[in-house]
């Protein structure tokens, strides 16, 4: 069998997982984590057919606290306030989650990266809703609430704007802009107050992790990729975006291309262009 699609049996979950490897993996919890910019409620997606077994994973109430200018569109929830979070959805800490989205991994990667940030086994679904081959069903998925305690978030895994900005000034360092090549140049901008980007940043807009059908690139391909950008293990890497939740898709497939794991600036765009102090390039 392709190494590529070995099922797994209850070895951890690489950040990255197929539904081919998941035949013998009974224990795992889906969570279905779509979300969409243009605000469609993504709990209707889910009632309209989802995963059996899969409950709904809010990002707004469940993987975020509440907006602010001086903290960015999707600050990061307390440490306290996720651990509720997860024991309100049945999450434990022994519970195994593969989590997906139909657009690409973009919100559910932020869930999959919350929970590997505090060594919860965790995956992102490749291929998303799209992959899965079997029936859907439309009713949801409660499960019975649980013990979490509290795991706090790792510091060396996180970078704030004044770290972010050095990264983008060192030559030891990489700060990437993980959202579209138009928002990064500045020609669009549709939620934030400035446009452009944090100078000194590199741009590798999450989407280009995926191939054309929707599914990651060889763990090789994103290797080369990100080192072709000036990444490579060993060297301090931050990523952000417009609001910290498509920067967790590259560093999902950062840590999937065997390059370890790298920093997010979780206020990301949204933080940074609220501060008219910050400078902000556009070349």
């Amino acid at each position: 069998m392709d190494d590529d699609v070995r099922p797994m049996n209850n070895q951890s979950l690489p950040p990255i997982v197929s539904a081919e490897q998941l035949t013998h993996r009974q224990d795992v919890v889906f969570c279905d984590v779509r979300w969409y910019l243009d605000r469609t409620p993504g709990r209707q997606k889910y009632n309209e057919g989802h995963i059996p077994g899969a409950i709904f994973v809010d990002l707004d109430e469940h993987l975020a606290t509440l907006p602010r200018k001086s903290a960015g569109r999707h600050p990061m929830p307390a440490a306290a306030s996720f651990a509720a979070s997860m024991g309100s959805l049945g999450i434990s800490h022994q519970t195994p989650v593969v989590a997906y989205d139909d657009s690409g991994g973009m919100s559910a990667g932020r869930f999959v990266w919350m929970l590997r940030s505090v060594g919860h086994e965790a995956a992102l679904l490749d291929g998303g809703l799209q992959s899965w081959t079997g029936e859907l069903e439309t009713l949801p998925v409660i499960r019975e609430s649980v013990d979490h305690p509290i795991r706090a978030w790792p510091p060396d895994l996180f970078a704030d704007a004044d770290a972010a900005g050095l990264a983008g000034e060192k030559s030891d360092e990489t700060l990437v802009d993980s959202r579209s090549p138009d928002r990064f140049s500045g020609e669009y901008e549709p939620v934030d107050p400035r446009a452009g980007h944090i100078p000194g940043a590199t741009n590798l807009s999450f989407a280009g992790n995926l191939t054309n059908n929707g599914y990651f690139q060889s763990p090789e391909q994103l290797r080369d990729r990100f080192e072709s950008a000036g990444c490579s293990s060993g060297r301090s890497t931050v990523m952000y975006c417009g609001s910290g939740v498509s920067a967790c898709h590259n560093l999902l497939a950062f840590e999937h291309a065997g390059l370890g794991k790298a920093r997010l600036y979780a206020g990301s765009w949204s933080q940074w262009s609220n501060n008219d102090s910050r400078p902000v390039a556009t070349n």
